[in-house]
């Protein structure tokens, strides 16, 4: 076993097959010592620094109907709620003033977002504050789509591809296509966006294997981002009764991730924190480098609920701001406000 850590922290690189023992064979002192391999690898690339994102959460409407997720279409129960335009450019200004480099502008598909509204609104952020670099996190989209958004300034595109896994992915989104996130994908890195990909930890069903073909698609794409949360069941929808995915598992994928795709930023996620009160200081310790505090504003943030009982649901943006640098510095790394591009991004723009 120590023979493979070794290895995937000397060469960045491992079969599915090789994954898949490792992951089925970890020990606590081998946990330990992928952390400190992972922790040394971040480190390597991006010194003690961690970004910070401002997160606005602007749409809890999707047309999608996802097993896992609180505002899936189905769910009748959740208050749905929809930012204007306006009150997006409200949180930027927000987001600003806090010091945030990155706005990372998130919702369910939406469809009442025209091209037309987002690309006005990307338009308006970008003259106001130039510097800052725009992420967005709205689905599926057409490709024409997301060339225009490009094209009028957003910087960056966050989409899971959930799972490597074509059985599970659509046994899980039975309004979508396997093929289709994954073109999706493509396409975003086709246009010149620095894209996010990412998985769930702890899935009904998901095996090792899975996990591990997990890593080797990450390993095939070369995202900018990589995002890995814990599946965290929903009251109010079809898994409600499943197990969730636990801290343990998530961070042992967190630290694969870091040592199989070196370059990437790797957010230390809310879910993170929910599970456990030092989730965020875990996962920083264990490779990743990138933490998003919530600007969506208190009056709606809670019906944002992708899974229970999240964390930071009624503190304000700058307590959100100050808390959690207080919490990285105390985890022994520095807070960086900057864009932070990933450094993939910079050495082919260089």
């Amino acid at each position: 076993m120590h023979y493979l850590l070794e290895r995937v922290y000397q060469t960045n690189d491992l079969s599915k097959e090789e994954i898949t023992y490792l992951l089925e064979n970890l020990t606590q002192v081998d946990k330990e010592v992928l952390y400190n391999y992972a922790l040394k690898t971040k480190q390597k690339y991006y010194g003690n620094k961690v970004y910070l994102r401002g997160l606005i959460e602007f749409s809890n409407i999707c047309k999608q109907d996802c097993l896992y997720c609180g505002i899936r279409a189905s769910n009748v129960k959740v208050k749905r709620y929809r930012l204007t335009p306006e009150e997006i450019l409200a949180c930027c200004d927000q987001a600003y003033e806090l010091g945030y480099q990155t706005f990372v502008l998130q919702s369910g598909e939406d469809l009442w977002y025209t091209d037309e509204i987002l690309v006005n609104l990307i338009q308006k952020i970008k003259k106001r504050y130039p510097e800052v670099a725009i992420t967005l996190s709205i689905g599926e989209r057409r490709v024409e789509t997301y060339q225009n958004l490009f094209t009028c300034g957003a910087d960056r595109f966050l989409m899971r591809h959930e799972t490597a896994s074509k059985e599970l992915y659509e046994t899980l989104h039975p309004t979508m296509r396997f093929e289709e996130r994954r073109a999706c994908l493509n396409a975003l890195k086709g246009i010149g966006y620095q894209v996010g990909a990412g998985f769930m930890v702890g899935l009904p069903g998901q095996t090792f294997a899975d996990l591990a073909e997990d890593l080797r698609y990450l390993m095939e794409l070369r995202p900018d981002m990589i995002g890995i949360g814990p599946f965290i069941p929903h009251s109010e929808t079809p898994l409600a009764k499943e197990k969730g995915g636990t801290i343990k598992d998530t961070l042992v994928m967190v630290a694969m991730a870091r040592l199989l795709v070196p370059e990437s930023l790797i957010p230390a996620t809310t879910a993170l924190g929910t599970l456990h009160p030092q989730g965020r200081e875990l996962a920083l310790k264990a490779g990743a480098n990138v933490v998003m505090p919530i600007i969506t504003p208190t009056s709606v943030r809670k019906q944002y609920a992708l899974y229970e009982n999240k964390i930071c649901g009624d503190d304000h943006p700058e307590d959100c701001r100050y808390c959690i640098e207080r919490r990285i510095q105390s985890a022994g790394f520095e807070v960086d406000l900057g864009r932070g591009d990933s450094r993939q991004f910079v050495a082919c723009n260089s």
